[in-house]
């Protein structure tokens, strides 16, 4: 029995326009298999081992993300830990062994990202039962992935003495080195690519931090014991959070412990960082082209398309990505896709919308999506979900008209309480008090049109709010 920790932080800057801000790359689903995002895939590949509930660790902004893709696997009821800053892996995976460690049990910890794509499953739940062992007899485990080629853009680690049931003591920690370097390290066998995955027991891992990094262990303590708690989250407080050192698992401890050891793990593993490595994993045509969506080619090779929202056709081109989303479409050579975040760099410095976010935005009672803006109007198309409600708000530069699309909705503005139905509207003046929820068993969809001289999500005032959004 172990507790599965999944690290769901990180941005994924490098797929753009998939990946934003607000909807980074483990929440989507990439490889274009019709199976669930990545955190989900993630959590369905520990099916058929013995684990308890998962400790997931995300950021304050994805948190509704987080819930909603949860809830609809079934497992919203797990604790979520929520960074209010990112500060890499070690005070995460920190903050994950003295939550685990709380209620005085001390359990082994699997630690996954939730962005990696493995496509042998069997092969990597054997070599968490292996890892297990390790784990069991008070080491901390990595797993290394059997490299198949010299490649530049990954640490390695080199392996050591055997340590028996498949694992290997730890020589060393390499950083991402040359091609001539790789290629050696390809050529001896003793290297494996470091995956950032990891099994340990809690409080072998606590020991070892206090030892060697007491100054995390102590800001993430500290950080723990003012965390606010709520019905799915865990909410850790920005103040005594931003004093933990930014450090890496690897540099904070697997680089300086006696105890580790490395697992091999041969299981077509990808941290799927760029758009190359997405057309490396999916499914190509007889022209080496992965496609996805509606598209159609002519002469077209070697090229990976994808058309979310329309047509999307290629003709007499190879080598291409080509990404299209509802608001913004990107052509780039495969070969030089890394480059894909100096347009992120560019859109962040211009304080771009399309840096943060898509025009579908979750929310934790559902979800909008911009349909159309213009100078003083903005059009969305709501959902929320049964028994779920927007907050008690209003708006000092807006008014609003909401027409049901289909649904049922409960609407109070003002001193009035009104249910509409499909193809009933109503009328929201600026500044006043107004609540939207739905109380039937079905979505409710409704059409907003807003109007105004200031159409941000920052004018809102909120009053009562089930989900906690109401600034003290």
């Amino acid at each position: 029995m172990f507790t599965p920790v999944i690290l769901a932080g990180g941005s994924g800057s490098r797929l753009w326009p998939l990946s934003r801000q607000h909807m980074p790359k483990q929440f989507l689903a990439l490889d274009g298999q019709d199976c669930g995002t990545m955190f989900q895939r993630t959590l369905a590949r520990l099916e058929g081992l013995e684990h308890a509930l998962p400790l997931v660790i995300s950021n304050e902004q994805h948190r509704f993300v987080v819930a909603e893709q949860l809830r609809q696997i079934q497992q919203l009821s797990q604790r979520v830990i929520l960074e209010p800053l990112a500060r890499n892996t070690a005070p995460a995976i920190a903050l994950a062994a003295l939550e685990a460690t709380r209620s005085g049990d001390d359990p082994i910890l699997l630690v996954l990202a939730a962005d990696h794509y493995i496509a042998d499953e069997e092969a990597f739940r054997a070599a968490v039962q292996v890892a297990a062992h390790h784990a069991n007899e008070g080491r901390l485990v990595t797993f290394g992935i059997t490299p198949t080629h010299a490649e530049t853009g990954f640490g390695y680690i080199q392996c050591g003495a055997a340590l028996g049931a498949e694992g290997y003591a730890i020589a060393a920690f390499r950083e991402k080195p040359s091609l001539a370097v790789a290629q050696q390290y390809l050529a001896s066998g003793e290297y494996l690519w470091n995956s950032g995955m990891f099994m340990f027991r809690a409080s072998r891992f606590l020991a070892e931090l206090e030892r060697l990094r007491p100054d995390i262990l102590e800001a993430c303590r500290m950080s723990l014991n003012s965390a606010q708690e709520d019905s799915y989250f865990l909410h850790i407080p920005a103040e005594s959070f931003a004093l933990c050192a930014d450090e890496s698992v690897d540099y904070a401890v697997m680089e300086h412990t006696a105890c580790g050891a490395v697992v091999a793990l041969n299981a077509g593993w990808n941290d799927l960082g760029s758009w190359a490595a997405i057309w490396d994993v999916g499914q190509k045509d007889a022209q080496q082209n992965c496609l996805q969506g509606d598209v159609m080619t002519v002469d077209t090779r070697n090229c990976l398309v994808q058309g979310h929202h329309r047509l999307v056709t290629t003709v007499g081109v190879e080598n291409l990505v080509v990404i299209e989303t509802k608001d913004a479409v990107l052509v780039a050579s495969k070969d030089n896709c890394q480059q894909v975040k100096a347009i992120v760099q560019q859109l962040q410095a211009a304080q771009r919308e399309e840096f943060i976010t898509h025009p579908l935005v979750n929310r934790p009672w559902g979800h909008y999506d911009t349909i159309d803006k213009g100078e003083r109007y903005q059009v969305k198309r709501i959902t929320v979900q049964p028994g779920e409600s927007l907050s008690l708000q209003l708006h000092y530069h807006r008014a609003e008209h909401w027409i049901v699309v289909s649904g049922t909705a409960r609407v109070i503005c003002g001193d009035k309480e009104i249910i509409l139905s499909e193809n009933q509207s109503t009328y929201i003046p600026l500044g006043v008090q107004h609540a939207l929820s739905n109380p039937g068993k079905m979505p409710l969809e409704l059409i907003e049109v807003q109007s105004g001289a200031y159409l941000g999500e920052d004018d809102i005032v909120r009053f009562e709010d089930r989900y906690g959004r109401i600034k003290p």
